[in-house]
């Protein structure tokens, strides 16, 4: 990792916390953070786009959806404060790439190893669901955040159709082509990505290695833990894979 690569993460999460470009959006995180949720009333909510957590030499990449209206939008920290973030940490924990199994809180003290936790739409929309247009307004922050952390990301595990078919062309704006047809998501499918600047899929010791392997994985919503579809074990043996393939040390 250069200072260079993390200074302009850094510097990338705080104009991310700044942005405004979707009234909807805005408006609707702004409202959660007045209003909140009876069980947080005594928290001073975020209220404002989350940005990415995780090392600026980060080796695999772990993708979402959004922030929680009453998770990351609270706490200001992705997967932070709610019952899919309780999944997703654990299951780091399980593998070794996470300090501790819960994330509650921004000074928590949870720190992650080799992993850097994102999510191609920054602001908590309604009904978890944000529009076209708000998905590929954000989609600049997601290439931003690729083109940065490309001297030293290896592979990323995508949770969920939607962070799919959402990351697919930030990867080829960062500088690795899709195939086409485009890869269709499943759990469990996996894609490799190469360079799109002459690379022979060769590593490079100036920019890092020209290759990127892509994991679907079914997101960690409470829909899919709660009923089965994805459980613990499958969410681990994703991840197991997802950082042999980028050179992390794990456990299992």
């Amino acid at each position: 990792m250069t200072p260079s690569t993390a200074s302009g993460l850094a510097d990338l999460d705080q104009r991310i916390a700044g942005c405004r470009a979707c009234p909807r959006l805005v408006a609707w995180q702004e409202e959660v953070a007045r209003t909140k949720r009876a069980a947080f009333t005594e928290w001073t909510y975020w209220g404002r786009p989350v940005p990415g957590f995780g090392p600026a030499d980060a080796r695999l990449l772990i993708l979402g959806l959004a922030p929680a209206a009453h998770g990351g939008n609270r706490t200001g920290r992705m997967f932070t404060g709610d019952r899919s973030g309780d999944v997703l940490y654990q299951a780091l924990y399980d593998v070794g790439l996470a300090s501790q199994p819960t994330a509650v809180s921004v000074d928590d003290g949870l720190e992650l190893y080799g992993v850097r936790v994102t999510s191609p739409v920054h602001c908590a929309p309604p009904a978890n669901k944000p529009t076209p247009q708000e998905r590929d307004t954000c989609r600049a922050w997601l290439v931003q955040e690729l083109t940065l952390l490309r001297p030293t990301l290896r592979a990323v595990v995508v949770l969920g159709a939607f962070g799919w078919q959402a990351a697919l062309p930030a990867f080829a704006e960062a500088g690795w082509p899709v195939p086409r047809p485009r890869p269709a998501f499943a759990h469990g499918t996996q894609v490799t990505l190469h360079r799109g600047d002459g690379g022979d899929g060769a590593e490079r010791e100036d920019d890092g290695g020209a290759q990127l392997t892509l994991f679907g994985c079914f997101h960690v919503s409470q829909r899919n833990t709660f009923t089965g579809r994805l459980t613990p074990e499958m969410l681990r043996d994703v991840l197991r894979t997802a950082a042999q393939a980028a050179g992390l040390p794990h456990t299992g």
